[in-house]
């Protein structure tokens, strides 16, 4: 896609620091910085593709610009992709052995863009760390290893939507008013209560909406739980042309979630988005019977690479996953649970409300 861009000392190719917060050799630790110049000689800017245009010529714009060997984990079916010569022992996701070579008969589409990492692998060992010390139910063997040996940076492919929405909606709109009652309680004495009653009227409105950057992940290694608690990337601000020197030195994972299926989960996330901005509109206290028409346009999309730093182990049988944003370290996980820790936490909790109680008759 791009020329290289070599290390004006020695020569080897660039790589991207987090840290330095720019291109740094990794033999020499030469840091030459992302500069206007290279971003002019890509283009410039971060350009949206026609979604339409896209899903008509599947084939069209493929291909990563650059060698690249990719390898796909038995076990969590992840697909990782190495553009430096690099290969891997184990799944960067689930720390399986058990990878093999990927080859696709299609190409990936080229990402139009990558979010580079901002947060450094320091910052996030020492997150994790106190994150561990917060799990009060965690095992102590767990807590005190803290498994930051494990950390692994990774770009993983999202897709990003834009659209134009034209919503007509209707309704029927029920406001509350209340009428008092009278009544016998249990001890035959007459009392009064308010009872809610709801009047029934017809509405009707329209809603006009842009959807900017909508993000559907395309990563089938990172738990998507998980992944939404460290959502979102932001995509306005710091999102640059993809090139080879931000991914060498990081494993990225090749998507799995394709761009029809994308479009398609976009489509309903983006249904049931106006539905609710549809359903605010409706005067009254309450409603019933909502009907939505939608009509879409101008829908665009970028494939992107967004970095995630990511923890995978095994517990017993099980296995977790702690994840943090590797732009603003955003940190989400899965844990193990002592049942020893919360048997005596029950027990002590019985035992105070126990004395409690004695104390108090």
């Amino acid at each position: 896609m791009v020329g290289k861009h070599p290390c004006p000392e020695c020569g080897a190719n660039l790589e991207w620091s987090p840290k330095a917060q720019s291109l740094r050799c990794p033999y020499c630790g030469t840091l030459v910085p992302w500069s206007e110049a290279q971003r002019e000689e890509l283009g410039n800017a971060v350009v949206e593709q026609d979604l339409a245009a896209a899903l008509a010529s599947p084939q069209s714009g493929r291909g990563w610009g650059a060698a690249r060997h990719e390898v796909q984990c038995q076990n969590c079916r992840a697909i990782s992709v190495f553009v430096d010569g690099r290969t891997a022992q184990r799944c960067d996701f689930c720390g399986s052995p058990a990878i093999v070579a990927h080859e696709e008969r299609n190409d990936a589409i080229t990402p139009q863009s990558i979010l580079p990492f901002k947060v450094s692998d320091g910052q996030i060992r020492d997150a994790i760390r106190k994150w561990y010390g917060s799990r009060w139910f965690a095992p102590n063997k767990l807590k005190n290893a803290a498994l930051t040996d494990t950390l692994k940076g990774l770009y993983l492919p999202y897709w990003t939507f834009d659209a134009h929405v034209q919503a007509a909606w209707q309704a029927e709109a029920g406001f509350y008013y209340y009428t008092t009652e009278t009544y016998r309680d249990a001890n035959g004495n007459t009392q009064t209560r308010q009872v809610q009653h709801v009047r029934w009227e017809p509405a009707a409105g329209q809603l006009a909406h842009f959807f900017d950057d909508a993000l559907v992940p395309g990563t089938v290694g990172v738990h998507a739980a998980l992944l939404r608690k460290v959502e979102p990337f932001p995509t306005t601000t710091d999102l640059k042309p993809y090139t080879p020197e931000f991914v060498r030195g990081w494993t990225v994972e090749r998507y799995q979630v394709d761009l029809g299926q994308a479009a398609e989960l976009n489509r309903e996330e983006m249904d049931a988005a106006v539905r609710q901005m549809c359903a605010r509109q409706v005067p009254g206290d309450t409603l019933r019977n909502l009907r939505v028409q939608s009509q879409y346009r101008g829908r665009t999309f970028k494939h992107t690479l967004m970095p995630v730093w990511l923890v995978g182990y095994t517990y017993g049988r099980k296995s977790y996953q702690i994840v943090a944003n590797g732009y603003t370290g955003q940190i989400a996980g899965e844990q193990p649970y002592s049942w020893v820790k919360i048997t005596l936490a029950v027990l002590f909790a019985l035992l105070v409300a126990v004395l409690l109680l004695s104390a108090m008759r």
